[in-house]
């Protein structure tokens, strides 16, 4: 299956350069490019692609402006954020608005590949210094998992998809994004089968 890709970011050059190095891909096909949130979240409804590869800082609508919209009126449409910043400030936003994984500007090739792939079957995708960040963040807090965390991952357990979390829970898909990359944070881990595997030896879920 060829995953479509909306490229949203202010700099014509990096628009190009991320056609081009995706574009090679068999599997990724570039359908459109937008240099505001404006024109990625106009471009979305138009191509209704698979993934939006999201800057953060752009004018008119900020990426994470942006994402909360796409989240909300196209919930199939996946968003991964590229972006040269990382402050907790701007990673928590994004999460928050339902970015499906955050990756930097600087991270190699096989891994932006592997990110935009992983995001467009709905798994999450960090930067190793993001999720460091995204741990240290939450260890300020409470590093248990809430009680509607552990609901989504005791639903993950059981095999279900987000959507099935969402319609079990009675909330919406990107909402059960943000608890999972805010349980993975907490964990430690990358992916949902790392996480229950984490969750039992903790004795957080039961083992049985």
């Amino acid at each position: 299956m060829t995953i479509r890709v909306v490229i949203a970011d202010d700099h014509p050059v990096v628009r190009s350069g991320l056609a081009g190095l995706l574009g090679v891909e068999p599997d990724v096909e570039v359908v459109g490019e937008a240099s505001d949130g404006e024109e990625a979240v106009a471009l979305a409804h138009a191509l209704q692609p698979d993934l939006v590869l999201m800057d953060l800082r752009m004018p008119r609508l900020d990426g994470a402006g942006a994402t909360a919209r796409l989240v909300a009126e196209l919930p199939s449409t996946r968003v991964l954020v590229l972006t040269t910043y990382e402050t907790d400030a701007d990673i928590l936003r994004a999460v928050e608005a339902g970015a499906t994984g955050y990756l930097l500007k600087d991270t190699p090739r096989a891994e932006l590949v592997a990110g935009v792939r992983a995001a467009a079957r709905g798994e999450a995708a960090l930067s190793p210094s993001v999720a460091r960040r995204l741990v240290e963040q939450l260890r300020g807090g409470d590093e248990r998992l809430t009680a509607r965390e552990t609901q989504v991952l005791a639903a993950v357990a059981r095999g279900l998809s987000n959507a099935a979390i969402g319609q079990e829970l009675f909330i919406a898909e990107a909402t059960v994004k943000t608890h999972l990359l805010r349980i993975f944070a907490k964990l430690g881990v990358d992916d949902r089968t790392r996480a229950v595997t984490v969750a039992m030896a903790r004795g957080i879920l039961p083992s049985g």
